[in-house]
């Protein structure tokens, strides 16, 4: 005799072990077997096919819910967990997430979720590689010697030096 149902059960038991938000909705596409159809042999056993097919649908669908409204900000952080549960750096994690796979999708997801979801997996992407490319560049930059400039010399490009600086005593501009 089952003493939970299986959603409690697929939620308790094995989503519970999942680490991360989105390996969870990963796994759950893993185990679509065909469109509209999932596998999973223990919950079968236990609960009945009919009953394990509905579970999983409706797992499915409350996972991807849940990405669709987890702030962004949020989602980055699950990326660092999902992707250390999947032995995977962050980056290449999200990159193999944002190449499309439509079992992503639970079956009759909702009009607007496939492309919602495309743009959230795209946008955790370019945001791992934007902080990525900020960690390589220096925190800050050492000043310039006294009398340098980034310009090349001879150019001024239109700079005016602001009153009470060096050069705008003899009305010239510090690069003439």
């Amino acid at each position: 005799m089952t003493l939970v149902s299986a959603f409690e059960d697929i939620q308790q038991n094995t989503l519970a072990a999942v680490r991360g938000l989105l390996r969870k909705l990963e796994y759950l596409a893993q185990l679509q077997d065909k469109p509209g159809g999932y596998s999973h042999w223990g919950m079968n056993r236990v609960h009945g096919a009919s009953a394990a097919q509905q579970a999983l649908d409706q797992a499915h669908h409350s996972v991807l819910s849940r990405v669709l409204s987890t702030p962004l900000s949020r989602l980055l952080e699950d990326v660092e967990k999902s992707s250390k549960s999947a032995g995977e750096r962050a980056e290449i994690y999200a990159h193999r997430l944002a190449r499309w796979n439509p079992s992503m999708l639970p079956p009759h997801p909702g009009a607007g979720s496939e492309l919602h979801l495309k743009s959230v997996l795209h946008a955790l992407l370019s945001l791992l590689k934007a902080r990525n490319q900020d960690a390589s560049l220096p925190t800050s930059w050492p000043p310039l010697p006294p009398g340098r400039s980034l310009l090349p010399p001879g150019d001024s490009a239109g700079y005016e030096a602001p009153p009470g600086r060096a050069g705008a005593e003899s009305g010239r501009s510090p690069h003439q």
